[in-house]
């Protein structure tokens, strides 16, 4: 069977699962969709700062799902460095060749932080040509910054928004997308964050309504925070 016939075959067997539970699908949509317009990146500008700090990304570097947008990724990096500046060009929907785009300005940084990747999982963003995606959205950050970090979103399979077996192939799918993004960072140079976690010890799974906000996909300000957490164990230093 050729491809392109696999994939439709697949498409169609994750519509038809879908549909099964549609009406808990649809109510979460819509809570994705109210916390996505009510979301603002956080940004701030001191007077006289010590540090220049670029964030882009999609919804998760947007901080949707959070409260307030000083409990994004963001909020909580200038909490604990309140003379950094903070600019952040993340937008909610952003697949990483859409990141790629935000790294364009001729601007210069002490550091860039990527947080991407669950777009492309949930949309089925190819192999090749999310590699690419991945590559030029860190090259493109290494032209900008000597210093670029890369945080991935975590085991998106895990997130209650979904059920067996389209969990499954997410999971699958979000172990694929670090997999890709371990590799080509440290071919770039880049610090890979490792968010990515099994069912039985993922905090996100074993707490899904503590650790998620309402539309059961992006983490709640307490996953937020454990994010951070994770950023700061693993960034050596640079946060």
């Amino acid at each position: 069977m050729p491809a392109s016939a696999r994939r439709r075959l697949l498409l169609a067997g994750i519509a038809a699962v879908s549909l099964a539970s549609a009406g808990c699908t649809w109510t979460r949509l819509r809570h994705t969709r109210s916390l996505a317009r009510a979301s603002v990146p956080f940004q701030v500008m001191p007077a006289s700062p010590t540090r220049h700090l670029l964030v882009v990304g999609d919804s998760t570097a947007v901080g949707t799902g959070a409260t307030s947008s000083r409990h994004s990724v963001a909020g909580l990096i200038a909490s604990d460095h309140p003379d950094w500046t903070i600019i952040n060009r993340a937008v909610d929907g952003a697949t990483f060749a859409d990141i790629a785009d935000q790294l364009v300005a001729p601007t210069r940084f002490d550091l860039i932080l990527v947080m991407g990747g669950g777009n492309d999982v949930i949309k089925l963003t190819r192999t090749g040509r999310l590699s690419a995606a991945i590559r030029q959205t860190l090259d493109r950050a290494h032209a900008l910054a000597p210093h670029v970090i890369c945080m991935p979103a975590g085991n998106v399979g895990n997130a209650p928004f979904f059920s067996p077996p389209f969990s499954w192939l997410m999971t699958h799918r979000a172990k694929g997308l670090h997999h890709l993004v371990r590799g080509i960072a440290g071919n770039t140079g880049t610090l890979y964050v490792n968010l990515y976690q099994a069912r039985e010890v993922d905090p996100f799974a074993q707490a899904p309504v503590r650790y998620h906000a309402a539309d059961g996909l992006h983490p709640s300000d307490e996953g937020y925070a454990l994010w951070y957490q994770q950023l700061r164990a693993q960034s050596r230093g640079r946060l």
